[in-house]
């Protein structure tokens, strides 16, 4: 049988009433959908348009941040600023999250443009790391999130829902039964994870409400988890009720191995709705291909095919879940640091070199992705990354990096420098 090439590999690219939270104890509660009951997300949903205009905000993090600088600095942030690029909300009052989500999405309606949104806001975010923060109770973070939703309200709009929301998920056990290394002690280790499923499963009722928004949960990267793990952790926070899912946010995974990862994980998720296919089964880039080989990545496919072949399930990329991608500093793909150099090498952590990946645009020649996107702000700092040493100078660099969202000028030179394609 001949290999099936994800269609991004084998071709050119084009370039360019809500829910309270009774309707959210299932997920509460871990309780999996019945195999064969589970609706195809593009059943009730649909991708956009090829031709959507996607919204660059003149009142962005970038271009607040050009006003404050000067020359070369000034000149990188304004080149940025004029590029499409997510609002990332992040905390604030109900109110506020209302009212400044109210305000984008008029901007962007006079601009005839859709936005970007992220959610960003869970409780135990970021499992108290780098971008730790986040409300403090399910019921503070559902209020948060409903609030938002209704500021959005009939516009147009991209949401990405939780980044890393369900890569650390406290005290969970995932799909080969290992305890993950988000512990935080004061988290309840009986309800945590269940508590998770409930708090992402209310943001997508809250924004899949809406007649317009479209809504991606995030599925972290292609060098992270497996298919199995993450469609099994996607499928209790209820990404059938959504559009699909988002990759590769705020990294730097090269556009193949995110098509890649895209096709195996909509797949994943048709064979374990549709069958009794087991989600630990689901082939991926651990098995039966080499990680850090790419030619050895159509194994997974092939792998799929005979899947689908043996459990009878109709595989319809049209009709699974998509994928919206990452591409705002991938164009020179993941960093990786010289052997034995730092005791923890932080690949994902302001990687020196990178450059800017392809423009935003729903016109992606892919059946499993929906768009590029420019989901993590390029420019802003990853955090202070000490790879292992004592710090404070990030040892990669040289210097210390800014702290987490902070404007990181250095960074942006090297993004538009080295970007692919070039920025024009």
């Amino acid at each position: 049988m001949p290999l099936r090439l994800p269609r991004r590999l084998a071709g050119s690219r084009l370039i360019p009433s809500l829910v309270g939270l009774c309707a959210i104890g299932s997920l509460a509660t871990g309780v999996l959908p019945a195999a064969g009951s589970v609706p195809a997300a593009a059943d009730h949903r649909h991708p956009p348009a090829r031709s959507e205009r996607l919204f660059a905000d003149p009142e962005s993090t970038t271009a607040q941040h050009a006003a404050e600088l000067s020359g070369q600095q000034r000149r990188d942030a304004l080149r940025l600023a004029a590029v499409p690029t997510a609002s990332w909300f992040t905390g604030g009052t109900p109110a506020e999250a209302r009212e400044r989500a109210r305000a984008l999405v008029r901007r962007a309606q006079r601009a005839h443009a859709t936005p970007v949104i992220v959610v960003y806001n869970v409780p135990g975010r970021d499992c108290s790391l780098y971008s730790a923060g986040g409300a403090s109770t399910t019921a503070e973070y559902v209020a948060w999130v409903q609030a938002l939703a209704r500021g959005i309200g009939g516009h147009r709009a991209i949401v990405v829902v939780e980044p890393d929301g369900l890569g650390t998920i406290p005290w969970y056990t995932d799909v080969n039964g290992q305890l993950g290394s988000c512990q935080p002690a004061d988290a309840d280790r009986a309800t945590a994870a269940a508590d998770r499923f409930a708090q992402i499963g209310a943001a997508v009722d809250a924004l899949t409400a809406l007649p317009r928004t479209r809504v991606y949960l995030d599925a972290t990267n292609p060098g992270w988890l497996s298919p199995g793990d993450i469609a099994q952790r996607l499928r209790r926070a209820g990404v059938d009720r959504a559009d699909g899912f988002a990759l590769n946010v705020s990294n730097y995974y090269d556009d193949a191995r995110n098509a890649y990862y895209a096709s195996w994980v909509s797949d994943c998720l048709q064979l374990t709705g549709h069958s009794n296919y087991p989600y630990a089964s689901c082939p991926g880039q651990y098995y039966p291909a080499n990680p850090d080989d790419l030619s050895t990545w159509p194994l997974t496919t092939a792998a799929y095919d005979q899947a689908f072949a043996d459990t009878g399930v109709t595989r319809d990329p049209a009709h699974q879940a998509h994928a919206v991608v990452d591409t705002s500093r991938n164009g020179q793909g993941a960093w990786q640091a010289p052997a034995g150099l730092y005791p923890d090498p932080q690949n994902w952590c302001n990687p020196p070199g990178r450059g800017l990946g392809a423009r935003p645009t729903t016109a992606v020649d892919d059946p499993y992705i929906d768009a590029d996107l420019w989901i993590k702000v390029p420019g802003d700092s990853d955090g202070q990354c000490y790879r292992g040493t004592a710090g404070p100078d990030d040892p990669a660099r040289g210097y210390a990096d800014p702290a987490a969202g902070d404007w990181f000028p250095q960074m942006a030179r090297e993004l538009i420098a080295n970007a692919n394609p070039p920025l024009r």
